[in-house]
Formats: C-alpha cells, sequence, structure tokens
C-alpha cells in the first residue's frame, strides 16, 4: 500500500490548493516544498509587487493631492519601508497557508522531491523516500536565462532583486513590456525614476487587445514613461557600475544607459532537476504536456500552474489543481476553457480582460459586435479624478453572448470577474445592460459598454 493517496510537489498557488482539496475530498495528502509554501507567487511575485503598487498608488495620491485642495510641505517618502512592507505582508500570507494545510490534515514535507518512480518520490536532502498513487508535479517556472542579458543580481536584476532592491535607482531600463514589465514601470517612475521600457514586439502589454495597448502607451508616454518597441537587445555591458544596453531598431545600433536594468523576458520551466526523465513524462520545450484533467502521458502523475505553460497565473494554476484532485477522485470536472481565464495587470491605470480580442475576432472570421464606454463618462470615475481609460466588449451580434472583454482604468481589475461570470452562466448584453447597477460607481461602466455594442447606451 502506497505511502498517500496524493502528493503535491511544490506549495505555490496550484500546490498547496491541490493539497487543501485532496485533504477536502478524503485524500490522505502530502505536499512537498523546498522553500516557502506559497511559492513565486506570494513570496516573490503577486502578493509582494501588489504591496509596492499600493505604496505607488498612495504616492501619486499624494502628488496630486493639490487638485483635491491639499497641500503638503517637505514630502519625503523612505521606498525602504515600502520594501519592509510587503515582505510583512508576505509573512502573514505564508503563515495563513501553513495554517490551512495543517488544518487540513495535509502532511508537509521539507525538501526537494525526485521522481525515482511513477508513483514513488526521493526527497533529496534526507534520502527518504515515499510513494503515492497520484503525483501532482507543481514546480513552477523560473526567470528565462538570457545569455545576451546576463544578470548579476545588482545592476542588471530580475523580479525577485526588484522586490528586495531597498533604494530607487536614479534611472532603469526595463526589458519586457508585459505584466510584470508595465507594473515595476508604473512602481518606478512613481518613486521619480527615470524610465525606459524596452520590449521586442511592436507595442506594449502584446497579448491584450491592441486598442487597451495603445491607451496604457499614451498614458505611460505623458508621465514621462520612455517606450521603445519593435527593438531586441543584443547585449548587455557593465561599465563603472552603470549598465549599457545595446539595442537594434531596423539595423540601427543605439545604446541606452542606466543605472539598473531590470530583466523580465518570460520564464522556463522548474522540470530539469525532478526526475521526469526516470518515469518518461512528455515535455515540450521543457513544460510539461497535459490533458484536459492535467494527466501526463504517465499514468497517475500529473501536472499544474506554471510548468504546464498553459497561462502563467496563479488563479488559473489554482483552478488546474481542483481539475486535477477532483479527476483523481471521480469527479469528472468540467474542462477549463483557457480563453475565457480573467487576466490582470496591476498598474496605473490597471488592465484587466478574458476573452477573444478584436484582432482574434476578425483573424478567426468570427462576426462579432463592439461595445464601448469611456472612464470619462462615469460619473464616479470624475469625482475619483480618474477618467483615464474605457471598457471595450466583443459580442455575438445575435445573441448578445459577450465573446471578449478588454478594459483600462481605475480598478477594472476588480471589474473582469462580473463579466465573466456573465459570460459563465450564459448571460447576454441585454441582461447586462439593464441589470440595476448601483450609483455612482465604476461598474456603471459594464453596463453602459453592454448597452453600447446595441446601440442603447444612455450616457454617450
Amino acid at each position: 500500500m502506497a505511502d498517500f493517496d496524493v502528493v503535491v510537489v511544490g506549495a505555490g498557488p496550484g500546490g498547496y490548493v491541490a493539497a487543501i482539496r485532496a485533504a477536502q475530498l478524503g485524500l490522505k495528502t502530502a505536499i512537498v516544498e523546498k522553500e516557502s509554501v506559497g511559492g513565486v507567487c506570494l513570496n516573490w511575485g503577486c502578493i509582494p509587487s501588489k504591496s509596492l503598487l499600493r505604496n505607488a498608488e498612495v504616492l501619486n495620491l499624494v502628488n496630486n493631492a493639490e487638485e483635491f485642495g491639499i497641500a503638503f510641505d517637505n514630502l519625503t517618502y523612505d521606498f525602504s519601508k515600502a520594501i519592509g512592507r510587503s515582505r510583512e505582508v508576505v509573512g502573514k500570507l505564508t503563515s495563513g497557508v501553513q495554517y490551512l494545510l495543517n488544518k487540513n490534515g495535509v502532511t508537509l514535507i521539507e525538501g526537494s522531491a525526485n521522481f525515482i518512480g511513477a508513483h514513488q518520490l526521493e526527497i533529496v536532502e534526507t534520502n527518504q523516500t515515499i510513494t503515492s498513487e497520484n503525483i501532482i508535479i507543481a514546480t513552477g517556472a523560473r526567470q528565462r536565462h538570457i545569455e545576451s542579458m546576463p544578470i548579476d543580481h545588482e545592476v542588471v536584476i530580475n523580479s525577485r532583486d526588484a522586490l528586495s532592491m531597498t533604494q530607487v535607482p536614479d534611472s532603469i531600463a526595463i526589458i519586457g513590456a508585459g505584466a510584470t514589465g508595465a507594473e515595476f514601470a508604473h512602481i518606478y517612475k512613481s518613486y521619480g525614476a527615470d524610465v525606459t521600457v524596452v520590449e521586442m514586439l511592436d507595442r506594449i502589454i502584446p497579448n491584450e487587445d491592441s486598442e487597451i495597448s495603445e491607451l496604457l502607451s499614451k498614458s505611460f508616454q505623458a508621465r514621462g514613461i520612455n517606450i521603445r518597441t519593435g527593438v531586441s537587445v543584443s547585449s548587455i555591458e557593465l561599465q563603472n557600475g552603470t549598465a549599457v544596453v545595446n539595442i537594434l531598431e531596423n539595423e540601427a545600433e543605439e545604446i541606452i544607459s542606466a543605472d539598473k536594468v531590470l530583466v523580465a523576458v518570460g520564464v522556463q520551466p522548474n522540470t530539469d532537476e525532478i526526475g521526469l526523465e526516470n518515469i518518461g513524462v512528455t515535455t515540450e520545450n521543457g513544460f510539461v504536456s497535459v490533458g484536459d484533467n492535467m494527466e501526463t502521458n504517465v499514468s497517475g502523475v500529473y501536472a499544474i500552474g506554471d510548468v504546464t505553460g498553459k497561462m502563467l497565473l496563479a488563479h488559473v494554476a489554482s483552478a488546474q489543481a481542483v481539475t486535477a484532485v477532483e479527476y483523481i477522485a471521480g469527479l469528472n470536472p468540467t474542462p477549463l476553457d483557457y480563453r475565457l481565464m480573467p487576466k490582470a495587470i496591476y498598474c496605473e491605470p490597471q488592465v484587466a480582460s478574458f476573452g477573444i480580442t478584436e484582432e482574434e475576432a476578425l483573424n478567426e472570421g468570427i462576426e462579432f459586435q463592439v461595445g464601448k464606454f469611456p472612464f470619462s463618462a462615469s460619473g464616479k470615475a470624475i469625482a475619483l479624478g480618474h477618467t483615464e481609460g474605457m471598457v471595450k466588449l466583443i459580442t455575438d451580434p445575435e445573441i448578445g453572448e459577450i465573446l471578449g472583454a478588454h478594459m483600462i482604468g481605475s480598478e477594472v481589475t476588480e471589474l473582469v470577474a462580473e463579466l465573466s461570470m456573465t459570460n459563465l452562466l450564459e448571460g447576454t448584453t441585454t441582461e447586462l445592460g439593464w441589470l440595476i447597477h448601483p450609483h455612482p460607481t465604476i461598474s456603471e461602466t459594464l453596463k453602459e459598454a453592454a448597452l453600447d455594442s446595441t446601440g442603447e447606451a444612455i450616457h454617450i
């Protein structure tokens, strides 16, 4: 008889959710973690960065206080205290995850796991061997190593380094303009740094709707953030403690000098030291290949989260965790639709979305109509002093189904769930448009965008 029904390797947002859900379903469960529970997201990603973003929000509000009739003399800030606060937040949440694991009777095993059989793991540090009927790989991913961008963790840094840095540099170049790059650009600009964002593709946040991308780019540039798109980095050199970034645009070379360089250009899966080759698990570019129920090609071995390469988001990992465990428990879960997974970027203005973009609809020959509503027409947004942004809905012209939603503006990351729920419950623009929203709220922008898709918007 095996030691456990389920063993989870990795205690990130996918791993610990899998372990807790398995225990809830009556399965004898263990989780193996070599560092801290919560994974990169809780310890060095989602949570500490959002803490810093809150600090940036407060600082921007104070800097613009005169608009609200409030004046300050000799305003000062201490970035090290912002970093300290972020670590305090992490500590509270880490202890919370440990409590939940204990509460649900999950056995926590500290160490690194290595497959020595399809149902057998060795804990490397202790030479302990454990067996399980089912093993879930939740080892996550780490920043991708690129030879032209060597990271020394002092001048050329990654996001983890950035979350430990106690002083704001006078100037910083950020390589990569996805969610991480956009968020850190906002943070450092808020604290007064000279920020340059370098992106290889033709626009920032390239995975979002192009109209939303353009609006964020204009907002960033209006704040003085230098944006360079369509350029590649050929090398990064250190000269007298300063980084020299050599970029190439249309075969023309250029140099960008900065005190720091933050490299935010993607990840690689943590699959190289866990013994997958010992059991023949199929991978693609290092990412573990899985089916709808998150099972690999090896029976009883599953993978969830960033290590699968499906969508590198904490809430996706958690959803995959529930799918895998409920399949193990025989509950026949519904396969996940990744296109409908909500996405969020927490810079200022915020960006949130799910579903297809207008470009995707055109490319795929999908009939659609568009509904829009600008924040400049929202009473609540005007009262808050945050009129940048809009809601954009991609809808089915016959039945009014929401095929995609794309938003930029204040607190839109809190709005996207209403649109996701509308889609899940097969609601239409008619139902969303005539649903009574409280006034004045930012959520009214969703109502008006839905009505606009059928030419019935009231306030534009």
